[in-house]
């Protein structure tokens, strides 16, 4: 069977744990909320009603694209695309060809970003594939003017973050919706997280610094993995209503 990622790819590794997944969606919520078509995800209301389970609903995609056969893969990609079409039709306006791209640039981003956090430093080459399999959904869904190689698209991603962000009133609102959800502490930590993985623009725009309180915590986490211990923190820092979707992001190879 040919599938869409190959299983000994480091991309599976990437998105089959959920501690690099939680990392990925903590990095995207910020560049989001900076996104200049961030209303697109307030027409239809889904995003600020309910930010973690448009987290999950993400996620249940990347995993049918990422863990399928190439024909599910390419099915699932298939529909992510009907249902952008459903949502332009209902607005009478087309999502921006740069707004598609922005959110690939970001899933690459922070695949590879929250991977060399927690795990390891990718080689060229793997990155390479990380690229490679997000140039093949953005080509599924029609996206244009997508850079062929990972080394190409570096200068585009860098030019998209200095065109395509500002902050906002979305900004704003997007941020009180995540503290509402998560509660002040996990809200904190959230904020602490998005610090290690986004890029320096979006810390300028959001008034990051550069130290992050989690900083000396990560090597402590690591270590906690390596003990069967890191599903206590999860507990800690999760709300105990996404308990088994969390769970659920652990993929144990066969």
């Amino acid at each position: 069977m040919q599938y869409f990622v190959e299983k000994e790819s480091v991309v599976r590794e990437i998105w089959g744990k959920s501690d690099t997944i939680l990392f990925i969606f903590a990095g995207a919520s910020a560049e989001f909320a900076l996104n200049k078509a961030v209303d697109w995800l307030y027409f239809t209301g889904k995003l600020p009603a309910d930010p973690l389970g448009r987290l999950f609903s993400t996620v249940r995609y990347a995993r049918m694209i990422v863990f399928s056969s190439m024909e599910e893969a390419n099915r699932a990609i298939d529909t992510m695309a009907k249902i952008h079409a459903g949502v332009e039709k209902s607005r009478g306006a087309s999502i921006p060809d740069w707004a598609y791209r922005d959110v690939l640039f970001m899933l690459i981003h922070y695949s590879i970003a929250s991977y060399e956090l927690l795990e390891k430093k990718l080689t060229e080459a793997e990155k390479e594939e990380v690229y490679n399999v997000f140039y093949r959904v953005g080509t599924r869904m029609g996206v244009k003017e997508l850079p062929p190689t990972y080394l190409e698209w570096l200068p585009v991603r860098e030019a998209h973050l200095q065109e395509n962000l500002q902050r906002s009133e979305y900004t704003y609102d997007l941020f009180k919706q995540y503290k509402k959800h998560l509660g002040a502490m996990r809200f904190k930590v959230l904020l602490e997280g998005q610090k290690l993985v986004v890029p320096q623009r979006v810390k300028e725009l959001l008034d990051f610094s550069d130290f992050s309180l989690l900083t000396p915590v990560v090597p402590l986490y690591k270590v906690s993995r390596l003990m069967k211990i890191d599903w206590l923190l999860k507990n800690i820092l999760l709300p105990a209503d996404y308990k088994d979707q969390i769970d659920e992001l652990d993929v144990h190879p066969s």
